[in-house]
């Protein structure tokens, strides 16, 4: 959404940025002077995060509630816009909150398609419960009266074709200017201060960045089999290529950092504190924005560990990596993700922790097998620059949220 809005400023539009309070926005949106942020407050979520189902279901509603409110009030205060582009998910409350506020000020809603809400909030709830029922009317309901429809892929484009009836422009997630291969003239500062944050050796190690909104459509236990595994496969040939030094404690020679903030952080962060790795550090931490594309360019590789509820949506990060030249190593979890990933050139794929820890030994080890997967990657992201974002977004996205061509 802030890509969006950041394009849409950059073609002179004003524009009203609203989201809920936590990370910051991207410093082209903070800093834009066409571009408003406005934060709404996330009442409820650390009591739907713990507990049994019931209290999730009731933190939930608590939770509709109140945005719902807040988000009403907002938006009737703004300044009447010409289109209001809403994300889903969440549909609820903000595609009914948007529809009513487009209606009533006499402006078009625009849905921006990120996946389907009900298949969400069945992976805690199941699919046969009432609310995900309920939900699922919601977004069918609001998607045949909006004005307009993007969607991330054409697998859920065709979806939202079939199910409901609605047209919807693909517009692909793709790398903003900011992403690109880091320069060691930057790389070096960078992980000097990782070094000090997370505690990682002051001698740069191959490094795997994982991305993760800590979500339930990521399996963090398949990722620590694999990191166990990985770590005795190098702990046995002694990490790397280079005679181990002889110390109690061998230094790892491998990095994996988890970026981001979400409820299951917590949970994964007990589970890791209870294994002893000795050839892989791991670590979880909060990147800022402007530090995240410098990172994402210092990576050896991508790791994305998105399962999509809906079988429809695709890994946003993926295109960061891409941006930076950097192979990603993405599960494998449905067809569509074929729409932005081929083995050997964006990335590879795997399906189970055995998979991924091989790739993480030939990371950690830089194997040379010119035909392997992953050296055929690298090869083929330095021959082939990423498309971009402002690309993609005046063929696709631009029709759809100004049609008339207006500046």
């Amino acid at each position: 959404m802030q890509y969006h809005a950041v394009s849409l400023a950059d073609a002179g539009h004003d524009v009203d940025l609203v989201g809920l309070e936590g990370a910051p926005p991207m410093p082209a949106a903070a800093s834009h002077p066409r571009i408003t942020c406005h934060r709404l407050p996330d009442f409820a979520f650390q009591g739907r995060a713990t507990g049994g189902l019931n209290r999730f279901v009731a933190g939930s509603l608590a939770r509709v509630v109140g945005q719902a409110r807040h988000l009403f009030t907002l938006l009737m205060r703004l300044p009447k816009a010409d289109v209001v582009l809403v994300q889903n998910p969440p549909a609820v409350p903000t595609l009914a909150v948007a529809w009513l506020v487009a209606r009533w000020r006499g402006s078009r809603l625009v849905i921006d398609w990120h996946n389907l809400s009900h298949t969400v909030a069945a992976i805690r709830l199941g699919e046969s419960h009432r609310a995900v029922k309920a939900i699922a009317r919601s977004e069918r309901r609001w998607a045949r009266r909006a004005d307009g429809h993007l969607a991330v892929s054409k697998a859920l484009a065709a979806w939202l074709s079939s199910h409901d009836g609605i047209t919807a422009a693909v517009v692909y997630d793709r790398p903003v200017a900011a992403f690109s291969r880091t320069m060691p003239s930057a790389a070096v500062p960078m992980w000097t201060k990782l070094a000090a944050d997370a505690g990682l050796p002051v001698d740069r190690l191959p490094l795997v960045v994982c991305p993760t909104s800590w979500t339930p459509d990521e399996d963090f236990g398949l990722l620590l089999e694999a990191l166990e595994r990985a770590d005795r496969q190098l702990a046995r040939r002694g990490g790397s290529s280079d005679p181990p030094a002889k110390s109690d404690s061998p230094a790892p020679v491998l990095a994996v950092i988890l970026t981001g903030r979400g409820a299951l952080r917590e949970s994964f962060e007990a589970r890791l504190a209870r294994r002893a790795f000795s050839a892989i550090a791991v670590r979880t931490m909060w990147l800022e924005p402007a530090d995240y594309p410098v990172v994402i360019g210092m990576a050896d590789l991508g790791l994305c560990l998105h399962q999509s509820s809906s079988w429809l949506d695709l890994p946003m990060k993926v295109a960061d990596f891409r941006g930076a030249g950097v192979p990603v190593a993405a599960f494998d979890y449905a067809p569509v993700l074929g729409e932005v990933l081929t083995n050997g050139r964006e990335g590879i794929t795997f399906r189970g922790p055995g998979e991924l820890a091989s790739i993480l030994v030939s990371v950690a080890t830089k194997a040379t097998d010119p035909t392997s997967a992953l050296n055929r990657s690298q090869a083929w992201l330095f021959e082939n620059p990423a498309e971009r974002w402002d690309t993609q977004w005046l063929v696709a996205a631009r029709p759809v949220l100004v049609p008339d061509g207006a500046a």
